[in-house]
């Protein structure tokens, strides 16, 4: 979906919620199921992705508009996105260990896995293939990296409150986070549609 065609609110609808990465195309899900333990460093690994994500949108559409297409080496797209977001994290992480000590500490080997983290290669190369121009990629990556932020946080919210809940022992821990995952999977699903 175009933003001309359907306008920015509903640009944002079909970014976060009807193509969720995490519920609508299983993206970036190390980080939701590794982060979500607690809020706080939920909040913090889905802001650190959702500033990775608009930048490396913004950096890796110009890299391939006025560097590898004019030089013929779309070919290229991958190694070049990957670069460029390896590069976008380690400022983050250099940010955070000299100002939020304590979250780049609860986040541990959690934020420089954003490089590796397939919801931003996938937004980079989905914006490229879809053909969108510089707004609509920087959108789609601060949008979809929302929709992330909220899938995260909801699902650390959830998993705090079933620390002090009743929970049968073969689903404590990893289990109870995987169905927790598919229901909320299936409630994003609710959103499949809306923006045709």
């Amino acid at each position: 979906m175009r933003l001309s065609e359907i306008g920015i609110f509903l640009f944002f609808v079909n970014a976060a919620f009807s193509n969720n990465f995490i519920f609508s195309r299983f993206l970036g899900n190390c980080p939701y199921l590794g982060v979500s333990n607690k809020l706080e460093t939920a909040t913090g690994m889905g802001v650190a992705v959702v500033f990775v994500m608009g930048i490396a949108s913004l950096f890796c559409y110009l890299t391939y508009e006025y560097i590898l297409v004019p030089l013929g080496l779309q070919y290229l797209n991958t190694i070049a996105f990957i670069l460029i977001i390896a590069a976008l994290v380690q400022f983050v992480e250099m940010f955070m260990k000299k100002s939020l000590q304590s979250l780049y500490s609860a986040l541990g080997i959690y934020l420089p896995l954003i490089t590796t983290n397939c919801a931003v290669l996938g937004v980079t190369i989905l914006n490229m293939n879809s053909g969108f121009n510089l707004l609509e990629s920087v959108l789609s990556g601060v949008f979809g990296a929302i929709g992330f932020l909220l899938a995260i946080v909801l699902m650390a919210g959830v998993r705090e409150r079933l620390e002090s809940s009743e929970i049968p022992k073969a689903f404590k821990g990893f289990p109870i986070s995987l169905i927790i995952a598919g229901f909320m999977s299936v409630a994003f699903m609710g959103f499949s549609g809306l923006v045709k």
